[in-house]
């Protein structure tokens, strides 16, 4: 079964990436947790048993993974100044701002709620997030309308939108 991760990790890097940029400040630290993702699905790859599917899979193992990794970074550097690694391929500057400025906002939510607003962001479905984060689907559309108003509040502040 290994002989498909590297079609796994084509079909599934984004995936990584976008967790692993709502969770660093750095490129360094981005590459340090993609590379951390990586190892950690590679080890378990061949124990997923199919009850979810392989990209549901995904956000969780890469979710905890960035998880974990902040926890033992305790890190206080603000992200006002830091370098965002650059993922998106967007020909609008306006939309590239736009979108930088969703990312700042995001980083200024607290670490759970950036999952949340992550998988919203990727129009996953309550269930899939509830299975995703492990938590109700009755939970995480609580969840999704509190987060929303607080990245619009955010949002609001700080970038007068």
């Amino acid at each position: 079964m290994k002989s498909d991760f590297q079609g796994f990790l084509d079909n599934n890097h984004r995936i990584i990436a976008k967790v692993c940029r709502i969770y660093t400040d750095s490129t360094e630290d981005f590459n340090d947790y993609y590379q951390e993702c990586i190892v950690q699905l590679w080890r378990s790859f061949d124990t997923f048993r199919g009850a979810s599917k392989l990209s549901t899979w995904t956000y969780r193992v890469c979710l905890n993974v960035c998880l974990s990794q902040l926890r033992s970074k305790k890190r206080t550097i603000p992200t006002e100044n830091r370098e965002i690694p650059d993922i998106i391929d967007e020909d609008s500057a306006l939309q590239e701002e736009r979108v930088q400025e969703l990312y700042k906002a995001i980083k200024l939510l607290r670490e759970s709620d950036r999952a949340i607003i992550l998988l919203y962001l990727e129009e996953k479905s309550y269930k899939e997030m509830a299975e995703i984060l492990g938590i109700t689907v009755t939970n995480v559309g609580a969840k999704v309308n509190r987060v929303k108003a607080q990245l619009k509040k955010i949002i609001d502040e700080r970038f007068g939108h």
